[in-house]
C-alpha cells in the first residue's frame, strides 16, 4: 500500500504539469469547468493496465456526456506511453507520464508505492472546481470497475 495516503474527498489536487503520449503538456488547472478522472495504473504494457486504459477509451462518449475528461497516469516515459497507446489503439484518451520527477503527482496524492517504484492502481475524480469527489485504491491485480465510476458521476450530477 502507499505510504502517507492523505488524499480525501474535498481535497484540492495540487497543480501539476505532465506530458501526454504525444509529449504535449497538460495542466490539470487548464481543465477547470470539467470533471477530471485521474486513472492511475502501475505500469504500461501489462495486462490489467492495458484493459484499464482501453476501458477509458471505450467509454469516452459516456464520459463526454458527463462532462468528464479521463486521463491515464503512470510512471512510464513519454516514448513508452506513445508506443503503448499506438499498440492499444488509444487515440483520444491522454496517457500522462509521471516519470520525472519520478512519480511526483502520485507522491503528492499519497498514491506512490515507494517499495515498488510505481503508483497504486487508483481512480480519483475531481469536480469542475478542482475538488476531489471520489477516491478509490484498488488491489494491484484488480481491474477498476468502470460502471462504478459512471454511477458515481451520475450520482454527483444529481446532487
Amino acid at each position: 500500500m502507499a505510504e502517507n495516503r492523505t488524499l480525501k474527498i474535498g481535497d484540492v489536487v495540487p497543480e501539476v504539469v505532465l506530458n501526454d503520449q504525444h509529449n504535449k503538456e497538460l495542466r490539470i488547472a487548464d481543465l477547470k469547468g470539467k470533471k477530471v478522472l485521474l486513472s492511475f495504473h502501475p505500469l504500461a504494457w501489462t495486462k490489467i493496465c492495458t484493459r484499464q486504459m482501453k476501458a477509458l477509451e471505450e467509454n469516452k462518449k459516456r464520459f463526454d456526456e458527463l462532462n468528464l475528461v479521463a486521463l491515464g497516469i503512470s510512471v512510464d516515459t513519454v516514448p513508452s506511453k506513445h508506443a503503448w497507446a499506438k499498440d492499444m489503439g488509444v487515440r483520444e484518451t491522454r496517457l500522462l507520464s509521471d516519470f520525472w520527477p519520478h512519480g511526483a503527482l502520485a507522491k503528492k496524492l499519497g498514491l506512490f508505492r515507494e517499495k515498488d517504484g510505481f503508483s497504486e492502481r487508483a481512480n480519483v475524480i475531481i469536480d469542475e472546481k478542482g475538488k476531489v469527489t471520489f477516491v478509490k485504491v484498488y488491489d494491484i491485480s484488480q481491474l477498476p470497475d468502470i460502471e462504478e465510476l459512471i454511477n458515481s458521476l451520475k450520482t454527483q450530477n444529481t446532487q
